[in-house]
């Protein structure tokens, strides 16, 4: 089967085809500045990239030029847009409603669209790239794959606010977490690399980049994790502040005679470490600056480090133990001094980093001496590749549904 994956935002559109037989990429690329002038990046697999401008007006376009590129005569990798057999889309909030993924029906779409002012800045563009699909491909199946799903399995007191409980029976004002979609792939695959079943480890998977988050997983399920109602709970990120105190919001706009809109733009947009040091949210830099001796860009990374190594040791204590810490992400995959000064603080786990093991970026491999007690691995997520795996089993379920029901039906 042939899945196409799509991953939409406000102006972008991020896609692959996979062949989820093999599990091998066809090819992969990304439309940028989707209402602006527009942007291709098309790239099939074992060749170079092929980059160019376009117009598209709004993702319609985008997603017409995407299947235009895949059946190029001389750069496609299809003969025809009918080789593409279903469709998984990456979808930001599901709610309480999704536990896992779902064929994306008009009523479900209806479900969806209800919780766009819990991810306004994600849920609509991911509709709005549903929609287009849709149009363009009316007879293809559509499968809808949920960052929130994989934290469902939460009990309530890991979920649930200290506040009035008629906010979270009116408006499901909760902990939902993100990235669950990456944190459930590289839970089972450090799973798989410990030659072991995901039911028989507690595992605290570190999903670090521009927006990071922290998940325990125990037997397999998600029990704890950092983000809540939106991503701007938990860890110290690019951008975003992470967990401060509430009245901060409040002190700032007095202070600066801000509305609560603008102060809600900076926590998301204008602080994390990009705030605490004054020059990037980008760690490259920011580690460049530190070498410098740029000490506001050293407080940064040890700030950014330092809640980190907080909720490891508060989801180690949630689960009562732990028997791996992964990494994974653009920085837990490629910034061996994050990870090094990370695990330095969990000797009393005993375990520790091998040097030589960790010194290498986006490789799948355990980064902890033999004799560690608790295995830290570093796993590059591959969330489309899970999402290419949920919509095979889905699409091909159903097909297998329908032909019974018209075998019986005769």
């Amino acid at each position: 089967m042939k899945v196409l994956v799509i991953n939409c935002g406000s102006s972008s559109l991020k896609y692959q085809v996979i062949d989820s037989d093999t599990e091998h990429v066809l090819a992969k690329g990304l439309c940028e500045r989707i209402g602006i002038d527009g942007k291709m990046t098309y790239q099939p697999a074992g060749k170079d990239k092929i980059k160019y401008d376009s117009p598209m007006p709004a993702h319609r376009q985008a997603v017409e030029l995407v299947l235009k590129q895949l059946t190029d005569p001389e750069t496609g990798v299809l003969s025809s847009v009918d080789e593409i057999d279903a469709v998984g889309h990456r979808m930001v909030h599901g709610g309480e409603k999704f536990a896992c993924s779902t064929l994306l029906t008009d009523e479900v779409l209806k479900t969806v669209e209800s919780f766009n002012d819990l991810a306004p800045l994600h849920n609509p563009p991911t509709l709005v790239g549903v929609e287009a699909c849709k149009e363009l491909m009316p007879s293809v199946p559509m499968v809808g794959v949920f960052d929130t799903a994989f934290h469902q399995t939460m009990p309530p007191e890991a979920y649930i606010y200290g506040l009035p409980y008629e906010y979270y029976e009116k408006y499901g004002v909760r902990r939902y977490g993100f990235h669950g979609t990456s944190h459930r792939y590289v839970s089972r695959r450090a799973a798989d690399i410990l030659g072991k079943k995901p039911e028989d480890l507690k595992i605290v998977v570190c999903h670090l980049g521009n927006g990071s988050s922290i998940s325990a997983v125990d037997g397999g399920k998600c029990v704890e994790t950092s983000m809540g109602l939106t991503p701007l709970e938990g860890l110290i990120m690019g951008t975003r502040s992470g967990d401060i105190d509430p009245t901060c919001i409040e002190f700032i706009a007095h202070k600066e005679n801000l509305s609560l809109e603008e102060v809600m733009n900076i926590v998301n947009k204008k602080s994390g470490v990009l705030g605490i040091s004054g020059i990037s949210s980008d760690f490259r830099d920011l580690d460049e600056a530190a070498k410098n001796g740029n000490a506001r860009a050293t407080l940064a990374l040890k700030s950014f480090c330092h809640s980190v190594v907080k909720y490891i040791g508060s989801f180690v204590a949630v689960m009562n133990g732990v028997d791996a810490i992964v990494f994974t992400a653009g920085i837990g995959e490629n910034d061996d001094i994050i990870r090094s000064a990370i695990i330095d603080h969990f000797g009393y786990l005993n375990t520790k980093l091998d040097p030589a093991a960790n010194q290498m970026h986006g490789e799948e491999r355990i980064i902890s001496t033999p004799d560690s007690a608790v295995s830290v691995i570093c796993i590059p997520t591959n969330e489309e590749l899970a999402i290419c795996r949920d919509t095979a089993e889905i699409v091909t379920k159903k097909l297998v549904e329908d032909a019974v029901k018209e075998v019986l039906s005769k």
